[in-house]
C-alpha cells in the first residue's frame, strides 16, 4: 500500500521496536494527527480470549470523562410513555414498528445507536439481520435495552460507548478526537482499559492483554507497554 508523504512524516516520528507507555503514546499520536480534519483517536486491543467460545466473550459499555467528541444520534424504540420519555431526553429519532421498512427497505440508517425498551425486542429482532451486522441492536450489556430511556440517552450523548471483540478478538473503539488535551485522551483511555480490564472473562487463560496500539485516522499506529496496563 501506498503510503502519503504526511503518513510517512508522522512514521518517523515513532520508533516500531518501542512500547510506550500511554501519555508518551497519547503525545505521538496527537502529534502524528496531520489531516486536515479533526481526527479521531483510536484504541485498538488484542485480547488473549477466543470470542467464539461463549464464556470467553468480551463485551460492555463505558462513559469516557469527556466524551467521544462527535454528535451521537440516538434512535429509540419506544411506544406510549417511553416514547414521550425519550423524546424529552433528547432522543433524534422514536418509535416502533412503522421504522421496520424505512430501515429495511429504504436503507434508512441517519442514527448511531439504537435504544429499545424490552417489550420492543420482538419489533426490532426482525432488524436483526440488518442492525447486526452493522453493530447497532441493542443489547442489555450494553444497556441500549432499558426501560430507563432517559438515563441510556443521557450517557449516550455524554460519552458512552459500547466495546466488543471482532472476529479477530481486537476491540476497536474511539478513545476521543487528536483536538483534545494529552489529558483528556488519557482520562478517557484509562477509563476504557480499566472497563475492559474488569470484563476479563474468568475461563481466559494465559496473558489478557497481547496488544494495545493507539492510532489517530489518518495515522500511523503507536504500541503500548501492556505491562503498565494491567
Amino acid at each position: 500500500m501506498k503510503r502519503g508523504k504526511k503518513y510517512l512524516d508522522s512514521a518517523k516520528l515513532i520508533d516500531r521496536s518501542v512500547q510506550y507507555d500511554a501519555a508518551e503514546a497519547i503525545s505521538l499520536v496527537k502529534k502524528s494527527a496531520v489531516a486536515k480534519f479533526d481526527e479521531t483517536v483510536e484504541a485498538h486491543i488484542r485480547l488473549g480470549v477466543d470470542g467464539r467460545h461463549a464464556d470467553q466473550q468480551v463485551r460492555g459499555a463505558v462513559v469516557l470523562p469527556h466524551g467521544t467528541g462527535r454528535t451521537v444520534r440516538v434512535l429509540v424504540f419506544a411506544k406510549g410513555e417511553k416514547a414521550n420519555e425519550a423524546l424529552a431526553a433528547g432522543a433524534d429519532f422514536v418509535g416502533g414498528d412503522e421504522l421496520i421498512p424505512k430501515i429495511q427497505n429504504e436503507n434508512w440508517f441517519e442514527f448511531d445507536v439504537v435504544v429499545a425498551t424490552p417489550d420492543m425486542m420482538g419489533v426490532v429482532g426482525r432488524l436483526g439481520r440488518v442492525l447486526g451486522p452493522k453493530g447497532l441492536m441493542p443489547n442489555p450489556k450494553a444497556g441500549t435495552v432499558t426501560m430507563d430511556v432517559t438515563k441510556a440517552i443521557n450517557d449516550i450523548k455524554a460519552g458512552k460507548i459500547e466495546y466488543r471483540l471482532d472476529k479477530t478478538n481486537i476491540i476497536h473503539v474511539p478513545v476521543g478526537k487528536a483536538s483534545f488535551t494529552e489529558e483528556m485522551l488519557n482520562d478517557n483511555f484509562q477509563t476504557l482499559m480499566g472497563a475492559v480490564i474488569k470484563a476479563k472473562p474468568s475461563a481466559a487463560k494465559g496473558q489478557y492483554l497481547r496488544s494495545v496500539t493507539l492510532a489517530s485516522t489518518m495515522g500511523p499506529g503507536v504500541k503500548l507497554n501492556t505491562a503498565k496496563l494491567g
